[in-house]
């Protein structure tokens, strides 16, 4: 989707990745509001649908078929996706505090992060056992309980606590999962601290499934509470004690702590009191929906059908917000229907008295659970996008007339950043300080005066491009690791950098939050590699873009050129390949979040330590694989070295999702001009139907080093670098002597029985 003309007038910010939230950002995505930046804030790519929770773990859904993928979601909606815990919120401010970033700050904001089960009222129980909620991290654990089931020596004793719907549910599920794993004996225990299960439900409903866990043997210990916990073992209030292998907890959800904490008004067990229209009872530029909600006047249960159904009201009244207008109430029904599935292909649906159950109800669920899938994970084609023009309610008092006025913005030096908002971003960041730095940033000179060490050599060297991410934060350290590379694969040291930074235009609070989210994220990067940021020029222009002439020092005798190659050496990579044909994928909401994440923690990583790491094993040549792709840049370094070189496809790393972004024929703009460089490649024709020998040409961004390392050396320096962090780090071919041919490069081709030797599209 191509991006709105529109300037960013308002900030809508989402907290949590929840059922209510997904159908917002898919009613934003098909109707998008000029003017409107969305940011979703979430820890996870991924968020799964709680209905379809005891199905995965029964073995009926695939990781992927119960997941909303946040990424594509988000890319739809136009909205940014930060990957963060909330610790807290500044009302006042209107800013979101994060874990692991600056804080983000809001025009309208809303809150759907879910609760998680209360653990607190029995002792030893947050030790002892395993919550359900939240349930990407439960997923993480069940498959560790599965595995452990299936090694476990003799019976195996599983205890759920927690008898309501999620409880009955998840305990039903495990047991049909671990029926089916080879040679595994479980027991089950079912514990209620009312003297009935599913409390809430009809008495049809309890009868069944009375029935059902007494067929399969489950223990039901109703009436009689646990009251206290420890590994392996619970108490309840009969004094009675179980002995139990893995204990599952399942009670009532309790609030986080901050909502109350930042002073929204909250209920009594600290969920946010909301009117009827979902807005905050104490913050009307509050909202919030799902569990974490309690509205006033109109109490439901905490169940994930109730934050389905208020995705379109809270979408409907975070519009009118941002357009100035009244919220619409909303009332809750007060019947729904509710489908209980049993670990097997079979539920129990009731709504009301009425109730009805068999495999045809699990298939009637199992249809409404892909249908509300499919809503979100088989998208329509992007949308245009919204017009320049922006409704007049967007705007806050007289920002659009002064809009519209400076419509015509103005080039040369009238397009630079104004110095009030470059004076406010400067006096938030902590630029390392360096005694060789004579004139820096703590003064106003027009220019920065450095001092060469004595003999030290000076090496230049200067990296830009637009932001190919939505993060402005994780932008700024893709970017100035990005720059850094060429000075870390000449074995220098940074000294110092000079920025060079676009933002689009906006109001003056935007441009400022924008920038200074960019510029944390490169001064965080600057600092940990002891580099100096001496100044730099900030402007506007269409889209935002980051740049650095960076300067580094390295004694004259350690100076690592390109030309350092030598026969016998291994080729050693020290981050796996795949950056251009992921982001592009990205770009067309191809790509699956989990592998852009992943792809987003390399390029942020910074190469620093596997330089440092490639030349302490005596590496005599190395260059960072960037724009040109692996094939590019070694090409530079053969053709310096006056050697040849071999590259074994089938020990080349690549990042997770790219063999298939490949796949789909989803590559960068700049690959066909790499292609042209396979004049290096005596082998050419021999290769070229492989996929995985287009992704040596994949342009790269913060990409890792290539070097040669010793051949006696190479096995010691691959794991010395997994040690430092870089786990994909693999030899992955080897220097020869020159034959006398210009294309120096043979690429080894992907074994018959390799994944790789598939034809590529």
């Amino acid at each position: 989707m191509t991006p709105s003309t529109a300037p960013i007038i308002k900030d809508l910010v989402l907290l949590g990745g929840g059922h209510s939230h997904v159908a917002v950002l898919r009613r934003f995505g098909m109707t998008p509001l000029a003017g409107v930046r969305i940011t979703m804030i979430c820890r996870d790519v991924q968020t799964p649908y709680s209905g379809m929770l005891p199905g995965h773990v029964a073995g009926h859904y695939r990781h992927d078929e119960m997941h909303i993928d946040l990424a594509v979601l988000s890319r739809f909606a136009g909205a940014r996706l930060y990957r963060s815990a909330v610790t807290g919120l500044d009302l006042e401010r209107r800013l979101v505090l994060c874990d692991n970033r600056p804080p983000v700050s809001f025009d309208v904001l809303s809150i759907n992060t879910g609760a998680t089960p209360d653990m607190s009222a029995v002792p030893g129980a947050a030790e002892a056992a395993v919550p359900v909620k939240p349930i990407g991290e439960f997923i993480e654990r069940w498959n560790a309980l599965r595995r452990r089931a299936a090694a476990h020596d003799g019976p195996l004793r599983i205890a759920v606590v927690g008898a309501g719907a999620g409880g009955v549910e998840i305990l039903l599920a495990i047991r049909h999962a671990l029926a089916g794993g080879a040679g595994c004996d479980a027991s089950f225990r079912l514990f209620a601290a009312s003297s009935e299960i599913l409390p809430g439900f009809g008495r049809r409903v309890r009868r069944a499934f009375r029935g059902i866990l007494a067929e399969r043997d489950v223990a039901v210990h109703a009436g009689d509470p646990v009251v206290e916990a420890a590994p392996g073992r619970l108490t309840t209030a009969a004094g009675r004690t179980f002995e139990s292998d893995e204990i599952l907890w399942v009670t009532g959800v309790r609030a986080p702590s901050w909502p109350a904490e930042a002073g929204l008004d909250v209920d009594a067990d600290g969920f946010i009191k909301v009117a009827d229209t979902l807005q905050s009872t104490s913050h009307p530029g509050v909202f919030a929906a799902g569990d974490v909600a309690a509205v006033v006047d109109h109490p439901r249960p905490k169940s994930g059908v109730f934050a389905v159904r208020q995705g379109r009201p809270l979408a409907r009244n975070l519009r009118r917000a941002l357009l100035g207008r009244a919220p619409v109430p909303f009332r809750p029904q007060s019947r729904f229907l509710s489908l209980i599935s049993t670990g097997d292909k079979y539920a129990v649906a009731s709504r009301g008295p009425w109730t009805f159950s068999g495999r045809l109800v699990w298939t009637w669920k199992d249809r409404i659970d892909r249908r509300f899938m499919d809503r979100y994970n088989r998208l329509p084609d992007m949308p245009e996008p919204p017009a320049a023009d922006l409704p007049a309610g967007l705007a806050d008092p007289g920002t659009l007339a002064d809009l519209s006025a400076e419509a015509m913005r103005c080039g040369g030096c009238g397009a630079k950043v104004g110095a009030p908002v470059l004076a406010r971003v400067m006096a938030r960041l902590a630029p390392v300080s360096r005694d060789d730095v004579v004139i820096g940033l703590g003064q106003s000179d027009d220019a920065a005066v450095v001092e060469p060490p004595s003999g030290q050599l000076m090496v230049h060297t200067v990296d830009s491009f637009r932001a190919m991410i939505d993060d402005p934060y994780l932008f700024g350290k893709i970017a100035a690791n990005h720059a850094l590379g060429d000075i870390y694969a000449m074995a220098a040291a940074p000294q110092t950098a000079l920025a060079v930074a676009t933002v689009p235009f906006g109001p003056e609070r935007k441009t400022e939050d924008l920038l200074t989210q960019m510029m944390t994220g490169a001064v965080e990067v600057l600092d940990a590699a002891g580099c100096a940021l001496v100044g730099g020029h900030t402007g506007e222009g269409s889209e935002l873009s980051l740049g650095f002439a960076v300067n580094g020092l390295v004694a004259r005798e350690r100076v690592a050129g390109k030309d350092g190659l030598r026969p016998g050496d291994v080729l050693v990579l020290t981050k796996p390949l795949g950056t251009g044909t992921l982001l592009a994928a990205d770009m067309r909401g191809k790509a699956r979040g989990r592998w852009v994440s992943a792809a987003i923690e390399h390029m942020v990583q910074s190469s620093r330590a596997a330089a440092d790491c490639l030349f302490e094993h005596g590496a005599g040549a190395a260059t960072d694989v960037t724009g040109f792709g692996l094939l590019g840049h070694l090409a530079g370094l053969v053709e310096a070295s006056g050697v040849d070189a071999e590259i074994d496809l089938d020990a080349v790393p690549f990042l997770d999702g790219a063999e298939e972004t490949m796949r789909m024929g989803i590559e960068s703009t700049l690959q066909p001009e790499n292609m042209r460089l396979s004049r290096h490649v005596a082998n050419h024709e021999e290769v070229r139907g492989d996929r995985r020998y287009r992704l040596i040409y994949d342009p790269q961004t913060a990409g890792g080093i290539v070097a040669g390392v010793p051949a006696d050396r190479a096995d010691a320096c691959v794991a010395a670098l997994g040690e430092r962090g870089y786990g994909a780090a693999a030899r992955i071919g080897s220097v020869h002597a020159w034959s006398g041919q210009p294309a120096r490069i043979r690429v080894a081709p992907a074994r018959p029985e390799s994944p790789a030797a598939m034809p590529a599209p």
